[in-house]
């Protein structure tokens, strides 16, 4: 098989349903074979707090489907990469202690600078 363009996934607003949705995409591209990189931008680093939860969990528990902390271990077993963005911690006033294991400080520069021409670019 050739090699897949990358899936990179911008979440720039901190907001669980958002997250979700990306992680979603994400699992999606990894279960194809593609590789698959998230970067939480600004005051979305905060949704990858050690718990990991969101608002809408209830709803989709009782749906049936995964909550946001179940999708976020799922992505990381399946070695999606996970960034959150340095000043954005900052902004919240997060260290990087409080983040799910796993999951990488990074800069917007550096997780753009990563993108090949052919990759694909979603932002959330």
């Amino acid at each position: 098989m050739p090699d897949l363009p990358s899936l990179n996934i911008i979440v720039a607003v901190a907001e669980g349903r958002r997250l979700y949705a990306a992680l979603e995409a994400g699992i999606a591209a990894a279960a194809l074979g593609r590789p698959v990189r998230i970067f939480l931008q600004g005051e979305a680093a905060a949704l990858l707090r050690d718990p990991v939860s969101f608002a809408g969990d209830e709803a989709r528990a009782a749906a049936g489907q995964p909550d946001l902390a179940w999708l976020a271990e799922e992505a990381i077993a399946m070695e999606i990469d996970l960034f959150v963005c340095q000043s954005g911690m900052a902004l919240v006033g997060m260290a990087a202690t409080e983040l799910v294991p796993h999951v990488r400080a990074a800069g917007l520069v550096s997780f753009m600078a990563a993108i090949g021409a052919e990759d694909r670019l979603i932002v959330y």
